[in-house]
């Protein structure tokens, strides 16, 4: 039996993208329900102090670690050296706080950030654009993985790697080191299928993101050809369970591939339309019971 992880990101609390999405909300109160609600662990979001001497203390005081952190990498516009070290800092806390695989995303020309520009125009990679990427993404998690750390590349709409020719691709061109974040929400409304994503890289996923979609809003955003931005407040994700996902399906698949990473609770939501506590307490407990009946066992289980 696999073991797993239980945790959530912040962005129940506080949305990084869009910062009008629970601003007012303190990281005390999301820490403090996080845990409240049972949850083991927690996700980098902007709130957090960016050094481990900073955060480690308002970590120890709900009994939460810190199970990942995103990373933007810019390697189509800088080289393998100008990476590393531009990640030195987030490198850091992540090795001091024991994380064990880091969320790392290509952001170079991408537009989920901006709410005037409709997701169908994100970017798109060329042959030359994938023959100066693939090999730094390689040399990159070659490097991670010599500091103890697996990279966990995360598919995100609105970017160069969004959809499943371009994960497949990815995953065609990179070793073993270059793990995948598989994010059921993403994967959807990008228009895959995650048990089949699951089927072809599952023994490739370091690390996972139980987000939902709501189908009706995924298909009325590309109808309207919307923002990513704009399809988030219109409330195209949700957290496990309360959208169109077959989680029991999905986790009994991941559980097939041998996973015994981190479950992570995660949807970009409204405070104040869909307050922040009910929903972690909801998802806790969807999310621990849907990976038991998959066959997971829980570390620290509640």
């Amino acid at each position: 039996m696999m073991t797993v992880r239980l945790g959530v990101n912040p962005l129940l609390w506080t949305n990084d993208d869009l910062p009008l999405l629970g601003d007012e909300t303190p990281l005390t109160q999301c820490l403090a329900e996080a845990k409240r609600a049972g949850y083991e662990g927690v996700e980098m979001g902007r709130k957090f102090p960016t050094t481990f001497d900073d955060l480690g203390p308002l970590l120890a005081d709900e009994d939460l670690v810190l199970a990942s952190g995103w990373y933007s990498s810019n390697l189509l516009e800088r080289d393998v050296n100008e990476e590393i070290e531009a990640m030195q800092g987030h490198l850091a806390l992540m090795k001091a706080a024991g994380v064990s695989a880091m969320v790392f995303c290509e952001t170079a020309r991408c537009v989920h950030l901006d709410r005037s520009m409709p997701v169908s125009r994100r970017p798109r990679l060329t042959e030359s654009d994938w023959q100066r990427l693939a090999p730094r993404i390689d040399a990159i998690a070659d490097y991670l993985a010599g500091e103890g750390i697996r990279m966990a590349y995360h598919h995100h709409m609105g970017t160069v790697i969004q959809a499943t020719d371009d994960v497949a691709r990815l995953m065609d061109k990179t070793g073993d080191n270059v793990g995948l974040l598989f994010d059921a929400g993403h994967c959807a409304f990008a228009g895959g299928d995650p048990l089949e994503w699951l089927e072809r890289w599952g023994e490739r996923v370091v690390h996972a993101h139980c987000k939902d979609v709501r189908q009706a809003v995924v298909e009325r955003s590309r109808n309207r050809n919307a923002s990513f931005l704009n399809a988030v407040v219109d409330g195209v994700f949700a957290i496990p369970g309360d959208g169109s996902l077959d989680f029991d399906a999905i986790l009994a698949r991941l559980a097939a591939t041998g996973y015994d990473g981190w479950l992570i609770t995660e949807a970009e939501t409204d405070p104040s339309v869909s307050p922040s506590w009910p929903l972690a307490e909801r998802s806790y407990r969807y999310l621990r019971d849907t990976a038991r009946r998959a066959g997971f066992s829980l570390v620290a289980a509640a």
